[in-house]
Protein backbone atom coordinates (compact mmCIF):
# COMPACT_ATOMS: atom_id res chain seq x y z
CA UNK A 1 0.00 0.00 0.00
CA UNK A 2 1.39 3.42 -0.96
CA UNK A 3 0.78 6.21 1.55
CA UNK A 4 1.61 9.92 1.32
CA UNK A 5 4.05 9.40 4.20
CA UNK A 6 6.26 6.42 5.08
CA UNK A 7 8.50 5.24 7.90
CA UNK A 8 11.45 6.80 6.06
CA UNK A 9 9.72 10.16 6.54
CA UNK A 10 9.43 9.43 10.27
CA UNK A 11 13.16 8.70 10.36
CA UNK A 12 13.91 11.96 8.53
CA UNK A 13 11.68 13.84 10.97
CA UNK A 14 13.58 12.32 13.90
CA UNK A 15 16.81 13.76 12.47
CA UNK A 16 15.26 17.24 12.15
CA UNK A 17 13.85 17.04 15.67
CA UNK A 18 17.09 15.92 17.31
CA UNK A 19 18.07 18.52 19.93
CA UNK A 20 14.86 20.45 19.06
CA UNK A 21 12.17 18.22 20.56
CA UNK A 22 12.47 16.80 24.05
CA UNK A 23 13.10 13.06 24.20
CA UNK A 24 10.25 12.62 26.65
CA UNK A 25 10.51 10.15 29.53
CA UNK A 26 8.93 6.71 29.62
CA UNK A 27 7.41 5.97 33.02
CA UNK A 28 6.16 2.73 34.52
CA UNK A 29 3.57 2.26 37.26
CA UNK A 30 3.48 -0.59 39.75
CA UNK A 31 -0.17 0.24 40.47
CA UNK A 32 -1.18 0.05 36.81
CA UNK A 33 0.70 -3.22 36.43
CA UNK A 34 -0.92 -4.75 39.50
CA UNK A 35 -4.42 -3.65 38.47
CA UNK A 36 -4.09 -5.11 34.97
CA UNK A 37 -1.50 -7.89 35.48
CA UNK A 38 0.37 -6.38 32.54
CA UNK A 39 3.55 -4.31 32.11
CA UNK A 40 2.83 -0.68 31.24
CA UNK A 41 5.15 1.84 29.61
CA UNK A 42 3.81 5.39 29.45
CA UNK A 43 5.38 7.70 26.84
CA UNK A 44 4.96 11.06 28.56
CA UNK A 45 4.40 13.66 25.85
CA UNK A 46 2.94 15.92 28.53
CA UNK A 47 6.60 16.76 29.16
CA UNK A 48 7.19 17.78 25.52
CA UNK A 49 7.66 21.43 24.47
CA UNK A 50 4.29 23.23 24.75
CA UNK A 51 3.09 20.32 26.89
CA UNK A 52 2.04 18.03 24.04
CA UNK A 53 3.24 15.76 21.23
CA UNK A 54 2.04 18.36 18.72
CA UNK A 55 5.40 20.14 18.78
CA UNK A 56 6.95 17.22 16.87
CA UNK A 57 4.70 17.56 13.83
CA UNK A 58 4.60 21.35 13.89
CA UNK A 59 8.37 21.78 13.98
CA UNK A 60 8.93 19.14 11.31
CA UNK A 61 6.36 20.68 8.98
CA UNK A 62 7.81 24.19 9.27
CA UNK A 63 11.35 22.84 8.89
CA UNK A 64 10.28 21.26 5.57
CA UNK A 65 9.05 24.58 4.12
CA UNK A 66 11.13 26.67 1.74
CA UNK A 67 12.93 29.70 3.15
CA UNK A 68 10.47 31.92 1.28
CA UNK A 69 7.47 30.15 2.81
CA UNK A 70 8.93 30.46 6.30
CA UNK A 71 9.51 34.18 5.78
CA UNK A 72 5.90 34.69 4.70
CA UNK A 73 4.56 32.74 7.67
CA UNK A 74 2.11 29.94 8.43
CA UNK A 75 -1.53 29.54 9.39
CA UNK A 76 -3.39 26.77 11.15
CA UNK A 77 -6.56 25.98 13.09
CA UNK A 78 -6.57 24.27 16.47
CA UNK A 79 -8.39 24.01 19.79
CA UNK A 80 -5.12 24.38 21.63
CA UNK A 81 -2.13 22.06 21.52
CA UNK A 82 -1.41 22.31 17.78
CA UNK A 83 -1.96 26.06 18.10
CA UNK A 84 0.75 26.30 20.75
CA UNK A 85 3.01 23.97 18.80
CA UNK A 86 2.80 26.00 15.59
CA UNK A 87 3.23 29.23 17.57
CA UNK A 88 6.39 28.00 19.30
CA UNK A 89 7.84 26.25 16.24
CA UNK A 90 7.23 29.42 14.21
CA UNK A 91 9.02 31.45 16.83
CA UNK A 92 12.03 29.12 16.59
CA UNK A 93 12.01 29.59 12.80
CA UNK A 94 11.41 33.38 13.00
CA UNK A 95 8.12 32.93 11.10
CA UNK A 96 4.77 34.66 11.48
CA UNK A 97 1.97 32.45 12.82
CA UNK A 98 -1.78 33.08 12.53
CA UNK A 99 -3.89 30.64 14.55
CA UNK A 100 -7.64 30.07 14.11
CA UNK A 101 -9.03 29.01 17.49
CA UNK A 102 -12.58 28.27 18.72
CA UNK A 103 -14.02 30.86 21.08
CA UNK A 104 -14.49 28.18 23.74
CA UNK A 105 -10.92 26.85 23.64
CA UNK A 106 -9.34 26.49 27.11
CA UNK A 107 -8.03 29.84 28.31
CA UNK A 108 -4.69 28.31 29.31
CA UNK A 109 -4.14 27.22 25.70
CA UNK A 110 -5.13 30.61 24.25
CA UNK A 111 -2.83 32.42 26.66
CA UNK A 112 0.08 30.13 25.87
CA UNK A 113 -0.46 30.52 22.12
CA UNK A 114 -0.38 34.32 22.44
CA UNK A 115 2.63 34.01 24.72
CA UNK A 116 4.63 32.37 21.94
CA UNK A 117 3.95 35.39 19.74
CA UNK A 118 1.19 34.08 17.49
CA UNK A 119 -1.82 36.06 16.27
CA UNK A 120 -5.24 34.55 17.06
CA UNK A 121 -8.43 34.59 14.99
CA UNK A 122 -11.49 33.39 16.94
CA UNK A 123 -14.43 31.45 15.46
CA UNK A 124 -17.51 29.51 16.62
CA UNK A 125 -16.78 25.79 16.24
CA UNK A 126 -20.51 24.93 16.21
CA UNK A 127 -21.59 27.33 13.45
CA UNK A 128 -18.46 28.08 11.38
CA UNK A 129 -16.09 25.91 9.34
CA UNK A 130 -12.50 26.46 10.43
CA UNK A 131 -11.08 24.89 7.28
CA UNK A 132 -12.92 27.35 5.03
CA UNK A 133 -11.79 30.26 7.22
CA UNK A 134 -8.19 29.02 7.04
CA UNK A 135 -8.26 28.74 3.26
CA UNK A 136 -9.60 32.28 2.94
CA UNK A 137 -7.07 33.83 5.33
CA UNK A 138 -4.23 31.82 3.80
CA UNK A 139 -4.93 33.37 0.39
CA UNK A 140 -5.43 36.87 1.80
CA UNK A 141 -2.16 36.91 3.75
CA UNK A 142 0.03 34.61 1.65
CA UNK A 143 0.46 32.13 4.50
CA UNK A 144 1.18 28.40 4.23
CA UNK A 145 -1.49 26.23 5.83
CA UNK A 146 -0.25 23.55 8.21
CA UNK A 147 -3.35 21.69 9.43
CA UNK A 148 -3.38 19.94 12.81
CA UNK A 149 -3.18 16.40 11.50
CA UNK A 150 -3.87 15.91 7.79
CA UNK A 151 -0.40 16.74 6.48
CA UNK A 152 2.44 14.31 5.59
CA UNK A 153 5.13 16.27 7.44
CA UNK A 154 2.94 16.61 10.53
CA UNK A 155 2.21 12.86 10.50
CA UNK A 156 5.91 12.05 10.13
CA UNK A 157 6.81 14.27 13.06
CA UNK A 158 4.15 12.78 15.32
CA UNK A 159 5.39 9.27 14.53
CA UNK A 160 8.70 10.00 16.24
CA UNK A 161 7.07 9.62 19.68
CA UNK A 162 6.23 5.95 19.06
CA UNK A 163 9.64 5.44 17.45
CA UNK A 164 11.37 6.73 20.58
CA UNK A 165 9.18 4.60 22.86
CA UNK A 166 9.92 1.38 21.01
CA UNK A 167 13.63 2.11 20.71
CA UNK A 168 13.79 2.69 24.47
CA UNK A 169 11.74 -0.21 25.84
CA UNK A 170 12.06 -2.78 23.06
CA UNK A 171 9.34 -5.10 21.82
CA UNK A 172 5.77 -4.27 22.85
CA UNK A 173 2.70 -6.45 22.43
CA UNK A 174 0.17 -3.60 22.30
CA UNK A 175 0.31 0.15 21.72
CA UNK A 176 -2.59 2.43 22.67
CA UNK A 177 -2.72 5.86 21.03
CA UNK A 178 -5.15 8.81 21.43
CA UNK A 179 -7.14 9.58 18.30
CA UNK A 180 -8.57 12.90 17.15
CA UNK A 181 -7.88 13.65 13.51
CA UNK A 182 -5.39 10.82 13.24
CA UNK A 183 -2.00 12.52 12.96
CA UNK A 184 -0.56 10.88 16.06
CA UNK A 185 -2.20 7.51 15.38
CA UNK A 186 -1.17 7.31 11.72
CA UNK A 187 2.40 8.37 12.51
CA UNK A 188 2.52 5.88 15.39
CA UNK A 189 1.22 3.11 13.12
CA UNK A 190 3.93 3.76 10.54
CA UNK A 191 6.63 3.61 13.21
CA UNK A 192 5.24 0.74 15.28
CA UNK A 193 4.33 -1.58 12.42
CA UNK A 194 7.73 -1.03 10.75
CA UNK A 195 9.76 -1.61 13.91
CA UNK A 196 7.50 -4.34 15.37
CA UNK A 197 5.50 -6.03 12.59
CA UNK A 198 3.54 -8.18 15.08
CA UNK A 199 2.50 -5.37 17.42
CA UNK A 200 -1.21 -4.61 17.84
CA UNK A 201 -2.04 -0.90 17.76
CA UNK A 202 -5.31 0.61 19.02
CA UNK A 203 -6.58 4.13 18.47
CA UNK A 204 -8.75 5.57 21.25
CA UNK A 205 -11.44 8.24 20.82
CA UNK A 206 -13.96 9.90 23.16
CA UNK A 207 -17.36 8.20 22.98
CA UNK A 208 -19.03 11.44 21.93
CA UNK A 209 -16.71 11.81 18.94
CA UNK A 210 -16.26 8.32 17.49
CA UNK A 211 -16.00 9.38 13.85
CA UNK A 212 -12.80 7.35 13.48
CA UNK A 213 -14.45 4.20 14.76
CA UNK A 214 -17.40 4.75 12.41
CA UNK A 215 -15.05 5.40 9.51
CA UNK A 216 -13.11 2.21 10.16
CA UNK A 217 -16.33 0.17 10.32
CA UNK A 218 -17.78 1.68 7.10
CA UNK A 219 -14.57 1.84 5.12
CA UNK A 220 -14.88 5.56 4.35
CA UNK A 221 -14.35 8.88 6.11
CA UNK A 222 -17.42 9.69 8.21
CA UNK A 223 -18.14 13.31 9.16
CA UNK A 224 -19.93 14.10 12.42
CA UNK A 225 -21.06 17.30 14.12
CA UNK A 226 -18.60 18.87 16.57
CA UNK A 227 -18.70 16.55 19.59
CA UNK A 228 -19.11 17.85 23.12
CA UNK A 229 -16.46 16.15 25.23
CA UNK A 230 -13.88 17.15 27.84
CA UNK A 231 -11.27 15.65 25.50
CA UNK A 232 -11.08 18.93 23.57
CA UNK A 233 -7.94 17.86 21.72
CA UNK A 234 -9.87 14.98 20.17
CA UNK A 235 -13.08 16.89 19.45
CA UNK A 236 -12.58 16.56 15.71
CA UNK A 237 -15.33 15.93 13.17
CA UNK A 238 -13.54 13.63 10.72
CA UNK A 239 -10.30 11.89 9.84
CA UNK A 240 -8.09 13.23 7.06
CA UNK A 241 -7.34 12.23 3.48
CA UNK A 242 -3.76 11.44 4.51
CA UNK A 243 -4.47 9.86 7.91
CA UNK A 244 -7.44 7.64 7.05
CA UNK A 245 -5.75 5.28 4.54
CA UNK A 246 -2.93 4.58 7.01
CA UNK A 247 -5.35 3.99 9.87
CA UNK A 248 -7.73 1.91 7.75
CA UNK A 249 -4.99 -0.47 6.64
CA UNK A 250 -2.75 -0.67 9.71
CA UNK A 251 -4.78 -0.15 12.89
CA UNK A 252 -6.02 -3.23 14.74
CA UNK A 253 -9.09 -1.47 16.12
CA UNK A 254 -10.45 1.85 17.33
CA UNK A 255 -11.84 1.95 20.86
CA UNK A 256 -13.80 4.59 22.75
CA UNK A 257 -13.95 5.78 26.36
CA UNK A 258 -16.45 8.00 28.16
CA UNK A 259 -15.73 11.40 29.65
CA UNK A 260 -16.28 9.86 33.08
CA UNK A 261 -13.56 7.32 32.41
CA UNK A 262 -11.23 10.15 31.43
CA UNK A 263 -12.08 11.95 34.67
CA UNK A 264 -11.18 8.81 36.63
CA UNK A 265 -7.75 8.62 34.97
CA UNK A 266 -6.62 12.14 35.86
CA UNK A 267 -6.40 11.58 39.63
CA UNK A 268 -4.64 8.27 38.96
CA UNK A 269 -1.82 10.08 37.18
CA UNK A 270 -1.79 12.91 39.72
CA UNK A 271 -1.79 10.69 42.82
CA UNK A 272 0.12 7.62 41.66
CA UNK A 273 2.53 9.08 39.10
CA UNK A 274 2.75 12.69 40.32
CA UNK A 275 1.96 14.34 37.00
CA UNK A 276 -0.79 16.28 35.24
CA UNK A 277 -2.33 14.69 32.15
CA UNK A 278 -5.13 16.49 30.30
CA UNK A 279 -8.36 14.64 29.41
CA UNK A 280 -7.32 14.00 25.79
CA UNK A 281 -3.97 12.74 27.05
CA UNK A 282 -5.78 10.13 29.16
CA UNK A 283 -7.65 8.51 26.25
CA UNK A 284 -5.18 5.71 25.54
CA UNK A 285 -4.55 4.89 29.19
CA UNK A 286 -8.28 4.78 29.99
CA UNK A 287 -8.90 2.28 27.20
CA UNK A 288 -5.93 0.12 28.09
CA UNK A 289 -6.87 -0.07 31.75
CA UNK A 290 -10.54 -0.84 31.03
CA UNK A 291 -9.35 -4.34 30.15
CA UNK A 292 -11.69 -4.58 27.14
CA UNK A 293 -8.63 -5.83 25.30
CA UNK A 294 -7.00 -8.94 26.88
CA UNK A 295 -3.70 -7.44 28.04
CA UNK A 296 -2.83 -9.72 30.96
CA UNK A 297 0.81 -10.78 30.79
CA UNK A 298 1.54 -8.40 27.90
CA UNK A 299 3.90 -5.44 27.44
CA UNK A 300 1.77 -2.36 26.86
CA UNK A 301 2.83 0.96 25.37
CA UNK A 302 0.61 3.97 26.08
CA UNK A 303 1.10 7.44 24.64
CA UNK A 304 0.07 10.24 27.00
CA UNK A 305 -0.44 12.95 24.41
CA UNK A 306 -0.48 16.11 26.54
CA UNK A 307 -0.82 17.87 29.86
CA UNK A 308 -2.35 21.26 29.08
CA UNK A 309 -5.38 21.76 31.27
CA UNK A 310 -6.93 24.64 33.18
CA UNK A 311 -5.86 24.08 36.78
CA UNK A 312 -9.17 25.24 38.27
CA UNK A 313 -11.08 22.78 36.11
CA UNK A 314 -8.49 20.10 36.82
CA UNK A 315 -8.99 20.60 40.55
CA UNK A 316 -12.74 20.04 40.12
CA UNK A 317 -12.15 16.84 38.16
CA UNK A 318 -9.65 15.33 40.59
CA UNK A 319 -11.22 16.72 43.78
Amino acid sequence: MNYSVTYKDVEAAAVRLKDKAIKTPVFTSRTANELTKAQFYFKCENYQHVGAFKFRGAFNAIACLTAEQRRAGVITYSSGNHAQAIAYASKLHNSRALIIMPKDAPEIKMAATKGYGAEIYLYDRYTEDREIIAQQLSKEHGLTLIPPYDHPDVIAGQGTAAKELIEEVGALDYLFVPLGGGGLLSGSLLAAKYLLPNIKVFGVEPEAGNDGQQSLRKGEIIHITAPKTIADGAATTHLGQHTFPIIQNLVDDILTVSDQELVSMMPFFAERMKMIVEPTGCLAAAAAMKNNVPIEGKKIGVILSGGNVDLKQFAKWVG
